[in-house]
């Protein structure tokens, strides 16, 4: 039987779900919610409408050796919910920086899950940033809610690609340094 191997990512525990690397059968899950055009218009990578064989090639680059982004399922199935309620990751930057990233699916939205998530990651810590960066579009008030509710600061305005809307985004950034 085959075993995926995800290099040095660890599952990080929540309240109430697990962070896990994604394996293969995330696939159809990862479709389903990017699927939704609020959710790849949230986000800077995500085409809409998506593309065949999108979420195994996200999946594919998820599971490299040779990644930079360290990506998590936020996995309820042990509360009984979804193997998949969203995505958490983390991007390798420069001088131990890294950027996070999130989303839930709609059905998920105002739960907390998406607090949770960062914030278990955030204590985690899993790349041993000294600093943690995020960016959510100017837009999507609610992302920024998530990020000032871990501690995250604002630090500026700029604006950023949007596969999905096909144009620059304004966008919101923020800094957590981490101690």
């Amino acid at each position: 039987m085959y075993q995926e191997t995800i290099f040095n990512q660890p599952v990080i525990e929540a309240e109430r779900f697990a962070l896990r690397p994604l394996r293969r059968s995330d696939a159809g899950l990862i479709t389903m919610y990017t699927s939704d055009k609020r959710i790849a218009e949230g986000t800077r990578a995500i085409p809409h409408p998506l593309p065949p064989g999108t979420a195994e090639n996200f999946i594919a680059r998820a599971q490299a050796e040779d990644r930079v982004e360290d990506v998590w399922a936020i996995d309820g199935s042990r509360q009984g919910l979804a193997e998949l309620l969203g995505i958490v990751s983390l991007t390798r930057l420069e001088d131990d920086q890294s950027e996070i990233g999130f989303w839930v699916g709609p059905g998920f939205w105002n739960t907390g899950f998406a607090s949770e998530a960062v914030a278990a990651l955030v204590a985690a810590n899993p790349h041993e940033s000294r600093t943690l960066f995020a960016e959510v579009f100017q837009d999507n008030p609610g992302s920024a809610r998530v990020l000032t509710n871990c501690g995250f600061e604002y630090l500026g305005d700029a604006e950023s690609w949007s596969l999905a809307r096909g144009r620059h985004v304004p966008t919101w950034t923020y800094l957590l340094k981490m101690n």
